[in-house]
This record gives structure tokens, sequence and C-alpha cells, in this order.
């Protein structure tokens, strides 16, 4: 018995090791015209395994250099399309950079980050002190969006100092959104998701009634 880990690796799995058995046995065919008919026939194969493919604009091409990657680029073919680099193919992609981006605290998010940084920079005004109201309203939201019970306005409105560098800041005797109307919220939108899922759950198992 012959088991897969003693076989040759398959370049591609999604062509099955027929696809690469057959290929390997016409890189070994001397004739050429012979040899040529055989990648033809082996392509063809290729693309009825997996006839969505021919719904790319230049699948044909596709198929060849999957062809050439499966034969370890071996395979000497008058094929009409040349051959991949192996280089650029096998070259790992670039390493992927985290973003520089440091928000302090994580629970407020890079968009209301960019909204102090924006308010912060407005002239001293009436519609200043109106978005900096709305800002610190919208972190209070936040911030007991993360499964908090509670959070105090002076706190929010020190936290809002911080991040705009004192440049928002708001009266001692202000009051933000109530605790009670953001937390009864959040469970409304909670109970939505759940019957929406729900509904959506039965939908796919009972289908939908036509009358």
């Amino acid at each position: 018995m012959e088991y897969n880990t003693a076989r040759d690796k398959m370049a591609i799995p999604e062509y099955g090791r027929n696809i690469q058995k057959m290929i390997k046995h016409v890189i070994g065919i001397e004739d050429r015209v012979e040899r040529n008919k055989a990648a033809k026939h082996i392509v063809e194969i290729m693309a009825n395994m997996h006839p969505q493919i021919r719904e790319v604009s230049d699948y044909s091409h596709k198929l060849w250099d999957h062809l050439y990657f499966i034969s370890d680029f071996k395979l000497d073919v008058d094929a009409p399309f040349p051959p991949p680099e192996k280089a650029a193919i096998m070259r790992k992609p670039d390493k992927l950079e985290y973003s520089e981006d440091h928000i302090r605290y994580k629970h407020y998010g890079k968009h209301l980050a960019n909204m102090i940084k924006y308010a912060a920079e407005m002239e001293e005004g009436p519609e200043k002190k109106e978005t900096t109201l709305m800002i610190a309203n919208q972190m209070k939201r936040s911030y007991l969006n993360w499964n908090r019970d509670s959070v105090s306005d002076r706190m929010i409105l020190n936290q809002l100092e911080e991040l705009s560098g004192g440049k928002l800041k708001l009266d001692e005797d202000v009051n933000l959104v109530a605790t009670s109307e953001v937390l009864a919220g959040n469970r409304s939108k909670k109970k939505k998701n759940t019957q929406s899922k729900s509904n959506n759950g039965r939908r796919k198992k009972y289908g939908r009634k036509s009358y």
C-alpha cells in the first residue's frame, strides 16, 4: 500500500495527483510534437475540472501558468504563452507593516480620535462647543458599548481633555447622555440582532412560504 506521506508533494492540490502524474509523464516525452499535443490535452482537462475558471478573462493563460508550475518549470513545450518566471512566483510577499496609529483608548476607535483632532483645531465659539459636546456623548456611548455598566461624566470629560491635549473642555456641570438611556439602547439593539438571527435561522430551516 502506498501512503500519501511517501508520495511527491502536490504543487496545486486542486488539480489532484493524477494531473501531476500526467504532467510528469509529459516531461519525459522525447518527441516535441507529441509533447506539445499532450500538454494541450492536459490543459483542456484542467479547464474541464474547474469550469468556473472560464469566467476569468485570461483563464487560458492562468491554466498554462499552472501547468508550468506543477511541472516545476521543467516542461519544454510550444505554449501560446511564455512560461512565468520561477523567481517571481516563488518570491515571498512583502511583509505587511502594522499601522503606526497609536490609540490610547482603543474602545473609542480611530474615527473618534480623528473627530477629536479635528475639533481641537476649530476656532473658539458655539460651534466648537456643540461639536465638543457631541464628541463627549459619543465617547460615553462607545465606552458603555464595551459591556461596562456605568461611567461617570467626569471621567469622560477628563479623557476628552487628555486626548485633545487640553484643547477640548466642557463645563463641570454639563450633563452628558444618560447612562440608563445608552444601556437601554444597547439592550434593544442586542434584542433586535438576536431576533433577526433567529428569524434568518428559521427561514433557512423551513424556507419561505409562498402565498
